[in-house]
């Protein structure tokens, strides 16, 4: 059974963006606008380009924050300021997902390549507010991003949490194979799964993955799956 295989975890950490809000709410759409916007500003550069050095970025760093801050000595705190004031009006309150990330024992933390005060707004419009012991934002990472190994050693670091009794939750497949690699279960959340040796679960319904987690008498479904 799934709850058996979570026995051991002591500490769950879940990713924001697409992990603890369905992909459909779309925020990143909004982001990434903005994104762009801050790419041809400092660039000086039209929208098309501004939107291959993206690509260049995020496959050269892993976000564009990262190129920014490496290729062109991008002022972290104002750019996440900016890029993360958007509208959370497509996100709805899912209290039957608060109860069961209540439920879960030990310590519950986020962990995203956004901010922290980003983080908090999203888990307020979310009504999952106050159910963490800890939101660690890039900043913590010391703007190290998933899937950097040293952003993943920093912020465990700090919450001084045992990756062998910890679980990650994550939308996207790269950002789970460190922490595989450190020990922890992981657990891909995403309509679609990748197969990958990194990847311990995958299921396409996170509220519906916990509720076997916890035991609550579900079936285990085909969606919900063991590598």
């Amino acid at each position: 059974m799934i709850r058996d295989r979570f026995s051991h975890v002591t500490t769950w950490v879940f990713d924001l963006d697409n992990t603890l809000y369905p992909p459909e709410a779309r925020l990143f759409d909004q982001i990434e606008v903005k994104m762009t916007d801050w790419v041809m500003r400092i660039v000086g550069c039209d929208r098309a380009e501004a939107d291959r050095l993206r690509a260049h970025y995020w496959q050269s760093y892993g976000t564009t924050l990262a190129g920014l801050m490496a290729e062109h000595g991008a002022d972290p705190g104002a750019y996440l300021v900016e890029v993360h004031d958007i509208s959370f009006a497509p996100l709805l309150r899912d209290e039957v997902l608060a109860g069961r990330i209540a439920d879960l024992p030990g310590r519950r933390i986020v962990y995203t390549n956004g901010s922290a005060p980003y983080a908090e707004k999203v888990l307020e419009a979310r009504g999952l507010a106050g159910l963490f012991d800890a939101i660690y934002g890039v900043e913590h990472a010391e703007f190290h991003p998933k899937p950097q190994r040293r952003a993943f050693e920093i912020v465990f670091g700090k919450d001084g949490l045992d990756p062998t009794a910890a679980a990650m939750f994550e939308d996207d497949p790269k950002n789970l194979a460190v922490p595989h690699d450190m020990g922890m279960a992981t657990v891909h959340v995403a309509p679609h799964p990748h197969p990958a040796a990194h990847i311990h679960h995958h299921t396409d319904d996170l509220s519906d993955f916990l509720s076997q987690v916890l035991g609550e008498g579900f079936p285990e479904p085909a969606k919900g799956r063991m590598d």
